[in-house]
């Protein structure tokens, strides 16, 4: 929402605060804005008048012109096809600042001396959407009322700031120059000027026009007539408050309606009369019903859609855009003014699949019906001060004001426990005075202008805003925490963040939102989407079955940054449907790419492998209490891990994730990822930790080498080995594998270590044991090595 410094004092009277300072005062009352910008930056610019014009000698395109503004004739060379004698322009004289912090000097252009520029509107700095088409193909030309010599950015009302607001959805009444007049003067305590309509009427259109109502979701409609309206260009300050707020001018009946959309908030919308007939019908479109809008677009509609009809066809589509047959033109005389209220569902609907404009934006947060018959006569008067219009007398109106004071009971410690405040009942008092909220007692009446405030809380945070939240006292919170409240889901989600952490990754937080291509990627079983009613975009349609596509994207991001070594992890929701049910799952996932820190010290990097990854998980899972209880086997993978180097994650035989190299067809790059179910780890029980004692005698390492036929896993040599290695056996662990000459086999290599906890153990002892370990894994079909 844009608002003009020139509108908003029309209302209240802040001609000499700056509006930087209100922008700043706004934000720390909860309104947050973009920008503070002047509508024209331009300098030095001064109103002249064209003495001569004669044509370049030696240029097709330039014109040699004699230009007066009261200090002599001042010689500009013009390059504007559209420059003649006996025009008023807007001169730029040496020394003149234009946008961009451009200076005009003095200069030869084709060898004829040039002292200044005579200046386009989009040479103000005036976007060129704003501008006419004449305006966009030459210079500006002034009315013969403009006086040489002064300043033109004050002639055209452009001498103007704007602050560009980004509400919250709530404050419907902030969209419109009375209401944001009553926030302003909340925070400066100031009165709200208020403003008095009187109209001559004449005949009676309750005589001449039916109106019908036949839907519920339109709640009130008032139509009013007036007639020998001349359309013609509208003055100046409509114009510039209308590009400072954004829209561009056309005329001035349909500035007019603008103007008054913006200044009450209230959408508007003018029929040409006489191409509308004597009846008109408010009713929901019939499937299929068509109408061709403003924009010559054919339109298809729906039974959602709210429309407005004469007697034989839909001729506005409500809330949205009005219809191509009854559109005002040049040639309109006659105008029938329409104020409404429609339901915001409907209205968002039908913009949603046409087109959101100013009018349905303001639909859709909620409209004052208290304000539509005052926004209708506003627009007469407007129309009968800028368009010479006679008002017919009364309005067609039908259905009913919905809105009322609202009063709500509300005690002074309400206030200040919510707030952590001492606020006196004056103090409080104070601030619903500035608000305009009239106060009785504990009640406190809201106007209806504030659809927002409906309990208590908002109240409380009205006076928190306006009070100040600077002025609230910094306190540390004390609470009681019990012993077990902090869930067990919890503990463990945070103890393994904790972890990750140690290990090196950084933690990231992604969207829950994906597309169409990214929903079905990394999960074992295709479930049911769980989609998003109004996605943002297709891009956020679906609720995320796995979070790895997230990782990926945010690695892209990454590398696109020159950070070339990857390292994060995220614990997050996975969603899918079930019957009809929605189902959340909480899953860990992690991503690896490019070298990975080892030693932070000496700075000592690997680069991130299957078996890096594996052995990070392993360290996750024993951390969590699961030694010797997990394994990974090459059994239920996921199609979008590589093949040959992927693996499922079991926990005492119950598949909790997967991990290993993202396909190449996903990445090209040699990425590795891994996602656990952390509700599954939270079903199996954890054993309690058994303490021993450290032993102080001696370890024994042997190293063990065995060729086996490539497609057995290397965990079934690992179990044996293991089981037959007995409690002595302290440690395992698989450091070299490579394929052999011989084809069809490779060669896996073990570290084994042994300790007694009882006495140092003899290479006898050793040998016997390791003994009986080859000839049980020589069972399974594997040979010993001996080169």
């Amino acid at each position: 929402m844009k608002i003009s410094k020139n509108f908003l004092i029309d209302y209240i009277d802040i001609k000499d605060v700056s509006f930087k300072e209100v922008a700043a005062k706004s934000l720390k009352a909860g309104n947050e804005y973009e920008s503070v910008y002047k509508l024209s930056e331009a300098k030095g610019l001064v109103i002249g008048e064209v003495k001569e014009c004669i044509k370049h000698p030696d240029s097709t395109k330039l014109s040699i012109c004699q230009v007066d503004y009261n200090e002599g004739l001042t010689q500009i060379i013009c390059g504007a096809s559209n420059v003649k004698k006996g025009q008023k322009v807007i001169v730029a004289k040496v020394g003149a600042i234009l946008p961009g912090n451009f200076e005009i000097k003095k200069a030869k252009l084709a060898n004829e001396e040039s002292n200044g520029m005579i200046c386009s509107l989009a040479e103000l700095g005036i976007e060129n959407k704003f501008l006419t088409e004449e305006d966009k193909e030459g210079i500006h030309v002034l009315p013969n009322d403009a006086e040489i010599g002064e300043d033109p950015i004050k002639y055209l009302n452009l001498d103007d700031e704007v602050i560009d607001f980004e509400l919250t959805s709530n404050r419907s009444d902030l969209m419109s120059v009375i209401g944001m007049a009553y926030e302003v003067g909340a925070i400066y305590d100031k009165e709200v000027i208020t403003k008095d309509i009187y109209l001559e009427e004449s005949k009676d259109i309750t005589k001449t026009h039916k109106l019908s109502l036949e839907t519920d979701n339109c709640s009130l409609y008032i139509a009013k007539m007036v007639e020998n309206v001349k359309v013609k260009e509208s003055p100046n300050f409509i114009k510039a408050r209308l590009i400072a707020s954004g829209i561009r001018p056309i005329n001035n009946v349909v500035d007019i309606s603008n103007y008054v959309m913006l200044e009450y908030g209230q959408p508007l919308h003018f029929f040409d009369a006489d191409k509308l007939g004597n009846e008109i019908i408010v009713r929901m479109a019939n499937d299929k019903e068509e109408i061709v809008t403003l924009d010559n677009e054919k339109r298809i509609l729906s039974s959602e859609d709210i429309v407005i009809c004469n007697k034989t066809k839909p001729i506005a589509l409500a809330g949205v855009m009005g219809g191509l047959d009854t559109e005002v033109t040049n040639e309109t005389t006659n105008i029938l003014i329409e104020g409404a209220v429609f339901n915001s569902s409907n209205i968002r609907k039908t913009s949603k699949k046409t087109l959101r404009s100013e009018s349905s934006n303001r639909f859709e947060k909620g409209i004052d019906s208290n304000l539509t018959k005052i926004a209708v006569k506003r627009a007469c008067e407007l129309l009968v001060k800028y368009a010479e219009a006679k008002v017919i007398k009364n309005e067609l109106f039908a259905g009913e004001i919905t809105h009322f004071p609202k009063k709500i009971k509300i005690e002074l410690n309400d206030i200040n426990s919510v707030l952590g405040m001492n606020l006196t009942e004056k103090e409080v008092s104070d601030v619903f005075k500035k608000l305009k909220f009239e106060v009785k007692e504990n009640q406190v009446t809201v106007p209806t202008r504030r659809l927002d405030i409906n309990i208590k809380e908002d109240l409380i945070e009205e006076v928190g805003r306006i009070y100040g939240y600077d002025n609230v006292e910094g306190i540390l919170p004390k609470v009681t925490i019990k012993r077990g409240t902090y869930s067990k889901k919890a503990k463990l989600i945070k103890e393994i963040e904790k972890e990750m952490i140690s290990y090196g990754f950084n933690q990231v937080i992604t969207y829950s939102l994906v597309n169409d291509l990214l929903i079905n990627k990394f999960i074992l079983k295709s479930k049911d989407k769980a989609s998003v009613l109004s996605p943002m975009s297709e891009d956020r349609k679906y609720m995320r079955q796995s979070i790895i596509p997230s990782l990926i994207n945010t690695m892209e991001y990454n590398l696109s940054h020159k950070n070339n070594d990857v390292a994060i992890f995220e614990t997050g929701s996975v969603y899918y449907k079930e019957k009809d049910s929605y189902c959340e799952e909480y899953h860990l996932a992690g991503l690896l790419y490019g070298n990975y820190l080892i030693n932070e010290w000496q700075n000592k990097h690997i680069k991130a492998d299957f078996y890096l990854l594996k052995g990070i998980i392993e360290s996750l899972l024993n951390y969590l209490g699961f030694n010797n209880r997990y394994s990974f086997v090459d059994k239920d993978l996921i199609s979008d891990y590589h093949p040959l180097k992927s693996a499922s994650i079991l926990v005492d035989n119950i598949l909790v994730g997967h991990f290993g190299q993202v396909h190449p067809t996903i990445s090209k790059k040699e990425v590795y990822v891994f996602e656990i179910d952390i509700e599954k780890l939270l079903s199996i029980r954890v054993r309690g930790i058994k303490f021993k004692e450290i032993s102080k005698y001696p370890k024994v390492t042997k190293d063990l080498s065995f060729s086996v036929d490539k497609e057995v896993s290397s965990s079934v040599l690992t179990n044996v080995i293991k089981k037959t290695g007995g409690r002595n056996l302290i440690d395992l662990n698989i450091f070299d594998v490579y394929e052999e000459f011989k084809e069809g086999f490779k060669s896996l290599t073990y570290s084994l270590t042994f300790q007694d906890s009882n006495k140092t153990m003899t290479d006898e002892e050793v040998m016997q044991i390791i003994d009986k370990i080859v000839e049980n894994v020589e069972k399974t079909g594997a040979k010993l090595r001996t080169k």
